[in-house]
Order: structure tokens, then sequence, then C-alpha cells
């Protein structure tokens, strides 16, 4: 077993049981990210297999809200497992935890698909991803909380970076494991049943996680709290409703995970769903662009919050959320140029306009059994996943009409949409020999640089803004609401917007607006929490604390 830390070292070096506490816990951390991100990586795929066929945006903008799902509920998750993390421990809190995540990643991989079950499929679906996001609201605070209380005061936001780095390792071991799998396989067995496979592999995740977390002692600051008799026996009462501990979780919010959450997202999954929906990369030169940027990026997180250390965190993830919404826009057109300059070259010389009646447009967020399609739904579902930018057109009582350049094509039919948009130069798929490898993963890597800014020094500002009798409770929720909410549905709004919208750019507006107004919230109402000690409440902001 894990031996107490002394909290009040000062040494430069790590000890070897604080080693293991930040290994055992970031290692069990990766493996329930890994778990949460195969859904996310795969939703492309799994909107061909969980919702019926007839739609293609319609059906991903289904799995995009089934994946959201599961952020939706992580903020409940935060409360239940928060509370126990207050009152029983944080250990065996997180323990729980990741056997919960990991028995429903597992049943995933056994999921029967909508063409055995039916409806029931995307319904069992959504009720596993809501198992998982209840989970994963229990994971991040009871890690974070873990480690920092382990944490030597001036080495705070180091110890916790490692953490920090377990959410983009997950993710890059999502994408290494499903990757090999698709290499190795034929695209009829991947689709028949190879999909499973990542799913099922986390059961071998699971009884690691299990091992090494068994190992572990109670944090010294909880036990000499219980000792003392300080402990909070209502958490959630003394997080949410008493000032200013109400305050600061609603700051948080809005000041910093918020912000944080989008930048998250946009950096790494929707840049990767860009690549493939929008940009028609092959999968496998998307993986590896996105997995690259990832590896590079990493360190990073660490050196952020080793920085952070020595001159804040509050700045760091301020100036991240600044650049971020300053530059989302042209650094994804110049993705796009980089990636496929003959779509660029295509919507140069040929204005794409649908004229319709707008009246019988609809963005079908969800698919169910009431859904149904006009054919404005399914010319504007055409022409979004080519990729192509469009202006839409209003023409009450008259039929959908698709202008291309000079050649115009009135009535909804595909094929005859198909013929015109290869006639006019249309580009079916991003030709790798004129890929722009070196641009695209500068690009890729900026994005990366945003994400670590933002995130490296997060668990260190959110740990040290609560007092310890209701820190788990109080720093897990925003945690959760900024990234569960802000960021997990990002995917969907963006996807939703540019649907709606035709713009392919047009969703990124919704990042930017997030950031800045986190931006300035937390610029103006958050104070750095640094020298805050976070055993007796004493800081220079310890005046706040109550």
């Amino acid at each position: 077993m894990v031996g107490q830390t002394r909290i009040s070292a000062r040494g430069a070096g790590m000890t070897k049981d604080e080693k293991f506490v930040i290994f055992a816990s970031s290692l069990g951390t990766v493996f329930e990210w890994y778990d949460f991100y195969l859904y996310a990586t795969l939703a492309p795929f799994f909107a061909a297999l969980f919702f019926p066929p007839g739609n293609d945006t319609a059906a991903l903008l289904s799995a995009f809200a089934t994946y959201a799902a599961g952020f939706l509920v992580r903020p409940f998750g935060a409360l239940v497992f928060g509370r126990i993390g207050d009152l029983v421990g944080r250990k065996y809190t997180f323990l729980v935890t990741i056997v919960v995540m990991g028995g429903a990643t597992f049943m995933v991989g056994l999921l029967p698909t909508f063409e055995t079950i039916g409806w029931a499929a995307p319904l069992l679906l959504v009720v596993l991803r809501l198992v998982q996001g209840l989970a994963l609201g229990g994971e991040y605070g009871g890690a974070a909380t873990y480690v920092a209380e382990h944490a030597r005061p001036r080495n705070r936001g180091f110890a916790t970076s490692f953490i920090q780095t377990t959410a983009t390792l997950g993710f890059f071991l999502a994408l290494m494991v499903i990757g090999g799998c698709r290499l190795v396989m034929d695209a009829e067995s991947f689709a028949t049943w190879g999909w499973r496979i990542p799913f099922i592999v986390s059961l071998v995740l699971l009884v690691l996680s299990i091992w090494i977390r068994l190992r572990l002692d109670e944090t010294p600051i909880f036990q000499r709290m219980k000792e003392q008799g300080k402990g909070s026996k209502a958490p959630l009462t003394e997080s949410f409703f008493r000032y200013p501990n109400n305050k600061y979780v609603l700051l948080a919010l809005l000041g910093a995970t918020a912000g944080q959450g989008v930048v998250w997202y946009t950096g790494q999954f929707y840049a990767l769903f860009f690549l493939q929906i929008t940009l028609q990369l092959d999968y496998v030169l998307a993986y590896l662009l996105v997995g690259v940027s990832l590896m590079v990026g990493t360190p990073l997180f660490i050196a952020f919050g080793w920085l952070s250390d020595r001159i804040g965190r509050l700045k760091i993830i301020m100036l991240g959320c600044l650049l971020a919404a300053l530059t989302y826009i042209p650094l994804f057109q110049a993705l796009t140029q980089a990636v496929n300059p003959d779509l660029v070259a295509f919507q140069e010389r040929a204005a794409v306009t649908i004229a319709a009646d707008q009246s019988t447009c609809r963005v079908h967020v969800f698919v169910g059994p009431w859904s149904s399609f006009s054919d404005c739904d399914r010319a504007q579902d055409f022409v979004t996943k080519l990729g192509v930018s469009f202006r839409r057109v209003d023409t009450p009582g008259g039929p959908v009409t698709l202008t291309i350049g000079d050649t115009r094509v009135e009535g909804w039919s595909q094929a005859r949409w198909q013929a015109a948009f290869e006639g006019a130069g249309y580009p079916t798929y991003a030709d790798p020999g004129k890929v722009s490898w070196l641009k695209a993963e500068l690009v890729l890597l900026v994005m990366v640089l945003y994400v670590t800014m933002v995130y490296g020094p997060m668990a260190a500002f959110l740990v040290e803004l609560f007092p310890t009798r209701i820190r788990y409770t109080s720093m897990s929720l925003p945690y959760h609401i900024g990234n569960g909410w802000f960021g997990g549905m990002l995917p969907l709004l963006t996807t939703a917007i540019v649907a709606a919208t035709g713009d392919i750019y047009a969703g990124l507006w919704y990042p930017i607006g997030v950031a800045l107004t986190t931006l300035v919230i937390g610029t103006v109402f958050l104070r750095e929490t640094k020298d805050i000690d976070i055993a007796t409440g004493s800081g220079v902001d310890s005046s706040r604390r109550g």
C-alpha cells in the first residue's frame, strides 16, 4: 500500500510514493477516458449501425445526440459521486466509478445493431451512454482531488497536470486501437463485427485499473479532516446553497471550465470530424494527423501545469481562450486549404445555391420513428455531407432547385444532383498527393497548444477554489457542466449550425462565443489561486474561502 505522502515538503524532487500516486490515478483515468471516447471516435460510423438509413446528416446528428447524452448526465454523476467522495473518501469513490464505466463500455461491445433489434438498439445505446456519463462525472473530480491532496504546495500545478493529460491520452489510445483494427481488417469485417473489439478490450483495462487502485490509500488531507471531525455532513448544501461557495461554483463554470471545454473539444474532436466529414480525408490519414498532434502536444499539458506553479493558473487559461477565439476561423480555413485544396478551388469557381420552400426544411437533431424527411431536407443533407458551403434561398411553394455556377437542376434527385456536382468538377475525396502535410499538422498543433493552455492548469485551479470538506463536490459540478454541456454538446451543435446555415465554418461561432464569454467573466471576477494552502485554506485569497 502507498504510504501517506507529506504535503508540506518543499523539496524539488518527487518521492517514490508521490510518483506512484500520480501514475496510479492517471492510468486509471486514461482508461476511463478511453472507454468514454470510443463512442465519440466512432460516431460517424455508428450512425450507419444504430440509426435508420435514409438521411446521413440526420443519422450523424442522432449519433452526436447520443454522444452528447453521456455528457449531459455527467454533472449528475458529479453530484452523486462528489457527495460520496466528500463523505466517504476519494479513493473508494473513484474506484467505484471506474467499475461502472468499464462495465458499461464492455456492454456496448455486445450491443445488437438497428438491423437486428430495431429501435431498441439506439435506446439501449443511450442508456449505456448515460451510465458512462454518470461514472465519468465522478471520476475526474476524484482523481484530480486525490493527486492535489497528495502534492506539495509549490508543485500542485505540475502534479495535477498529469491528470490533465489523461483525456487526450485516452482519446489517443482510442484512435490507436480503432485505427489498428481498421488497418488489419477489411471494411466489411470491421462493419460487421470488428468495431466491437475496442469496446471488449476495455474489460482487460478495467481489471488492470482495479488492481492498481486497490493499492492506494486515502489522501492525508482528507484523513486528517475526518480525524478532526471537520468533514461536511451535507456537501451538496454547503457547495450550492451557501455563500460564497455557491458563487465560486458559478464563477468556476462561466469564468473557467465552459471556455476550457469548448477549446478542448474544438481542438481535438471537432478537428477530427472536420477532417473526415467535411474535408473528405481518408480516416486513416485523419487519425494519423490528429494522433501526431496529440502525441507531440501532450507534454505541453505538463509544461503549462509547471508554468502555472510559477506565474499563476488563471492568466494561462485566459490567454488560451483569447487566442482560440481570435484564430479558430482562419485556422480551420487554413486546414481546409492544406488538406483539400481541390475543394477550395471548386468553391471559388462554382457558387452553390439551394432554392426551396424553407418552411419544409428542418434540422433533425435526433431521428426517431416519428421523423419524416422532405425533399428540402434530403437536398440540404446531400450537399452538407459533401463538405460544400451553399447559399439558401427561400422560394415558397416552389420546387427544390440546385444551382452550381451556371448549371441549374430543378427538382430533387440524388442521381441528377450527383451528376451535376461531378460535371462541375467537385472533388469526391481529398487527394493525399495534394495534401500539405506539414501545414495541416502545424494547424492541428496550434489548436492542441490552446487545449494544453486552458486544460493543463485547470485541475489545480479548481482544487484551490474550494475547501477540503466540499472540494470533491464543488469542483466536479462546474467541471462537468463546462466540459459535459458546453464542450460535449459542441459536435452536435456545430454540425446542426452548419446544416442549418450551409456554411462549413459557421459552427465555429459557438466555441468562439463561449470562449470569449469565459475570458470576460474569468478576467473580471476570478483571482489567482496558486498560493492558497489547500490543507488550511490560507493564502493570498484566504479571505474569500468562507
